[in-house]
């Protein structure tokens, strides 16, 4: 633990809830050691079954156990954030929306364009509240994406890795400039790799690029509905993926990019980006991390709205303004996205880049502190990686936690 952060982490959040993340990070550990996360890539499983010996992993049934010495060996040798590109409190374009939002009909589901990713690159380049931009939408051609990104953005970037075309150029980019990071979704809840992108995520390592590691088990469908829950399963998934990576190639740069998330029960328990409570979620996964040292990356400042309406607007202030009082390490999501992550408007993104040059933590919401709810490891104990929507514990905190 950086024990200087950890006072700071104490002075804003409180000693209670500094205490209820140590104790997110031991029952991570817990979770990784009693239920393992469910493997067949070959390169992964080789990389663990090797410490079998040692008693550090156990390989078995394609289910992968991580013995706490060795997390906290891996942990020990990813670059601290001192050393990191990017500055505390940076606030990024950042995400991937499937569709273009069109301000003139106010209508979602475009379809984004090279054009698109130009002006979005161009925005994050000239403005100052902007420190970074993740891809904002999606291209069908990834090798393309980079480009227009590198020639527009002279900030840090970071982009997905799915074929060998994209990671030679990734890799091409690497030697020019060192502020790029890979994006991976490696685990999908609850507690398996995707299998869908593993390949590209040992490719990567190998290739000691920087990687952005990301989850979202979702609080009342693959995790436990309280606070320390949610973000114990998030917590694990990341550090299996850390630790991937340590072995694979150790001392690569790994951004723990952990987004806890909440189902809301009054949508169908669909993700509701624009509670208070999500963005202090994420905020309490960013300190958990910035006590361990470890560059972070979450989620905050959307919104629920369909549209770029004035509660879109106010989400993001509001967003804005918990992240600043709080202090964090990077923050994405900010800015421009619509309902679900769907829709990216970059009418929003302009005039939410505007509007957050007001913004102060004095204008943040107060919000009740998170404390260590017990029930959340006997949840993961008794439910271990099946679903938590009949959870004893999701049903007694539906309307007192995580909806305002």
């Amino acid at each position: 633990m950086n024990n200087e952060q950890v006072e700071k982490s104490k002075s804003v959040l409180g000693n209670d809830t500094v205490d209820m993340l140590h104790k997110v990070h031991q029952d991570a550990l817990w979770i990784l050691e009693n239920l393992g996360v469910g493997c067949k890539q070959p390169e992964i499983q080789k990389a663990f079954q090797r410490l079998e010996a040692e008693g550090l992993a156990v390989v078995y049934e394609d289910r992968v156990y991580v013995m706490s010495p060795l997390v906290e060996r891996c942990l020990s040798k990813v670059p601290k954030i001192s050393d990191f590109f990017v500055p505390l409190n940076s606030f990024f374009i950042g995400g991937t929306a499937p569709y273009i939002y069109d301000d003139d009909t106010g209508q979602g589901g475009t379809m984004p364009t090279a054009e698109h990713v130009a002006e979005i690159a161009k925005i994050a380049e000239k403005s100052n509240i902007i420190g970074g931009m993740g891809r904002g939408v999606k291209l069908k051609d990834e090798v393309e994406q980079m480009g227009i990104m590198v020639e527009h953005c002279s900030k840090p970037l970071y982009f997905a890795v799915t074929s060998d075309a994209a990671l030679a150029r990734a890799t091409e980019i690497y030697k020019t400039r060192k502020d790029i990071m890979i994006v991976f979704c490696v685990t999908r809840p609850p507690l398996q790799v995707n299998e869908n992108f593993s390949e590209h995520f040992v490719k990567v390592a190998k290739a000691g690029l920087p990687l952005f590691i990301s989850a979202m088990p979702m609080g009342g469908i693959s995790a436990p509905y309280c606070y320390n829950g949610v973000l114990a399963m998030t917590h694990a998934e990341v550090l299996f993926g850390i630790c991937t990576a340590q072995l694979l190639n150790p001392g690569n740069i790994c951004v723990h990019a952990g987004f806890p998330t909440i189902a809301d029960p009054r949508i169908e328990y669909n993700p509701n980006y624009g509670l208070i409570s999500h963005n202090y979620l994420n905020i309490l996964m960013s300190h958990l991390n910035l006590m361990l040292d470890i560059p972070t990356f979450q989620s905050g400042g959307t919104t629920h709205e369909e549209h770029p309406t004035e509660r879109a607007y106010k989400d993001a202030r509001m967003g804005r303004a918990l992240w600043l009082k709080y202090g964090f390490h990077m923050m994405r999501h900010s800015f421009s996205f619509l309902r679900y992550l769907i829709d990216f408007s970059i009418g929003k993104l302009e005039q939410a880049t505007q509007n957050a040059a007001e913004v102060t933590p004095d204008d943040a919401p107060e919000v009740e502190v998170a404390l260590y709810d017990e029930r959340g490891m006997e949840s993961i104990k008794r439910i271990g990686i099946g679903m938590y929507m009949d959870d004893s514990l999701t049903t007694a905190n539906l309307g007192k936690i995580f909806v305002d």
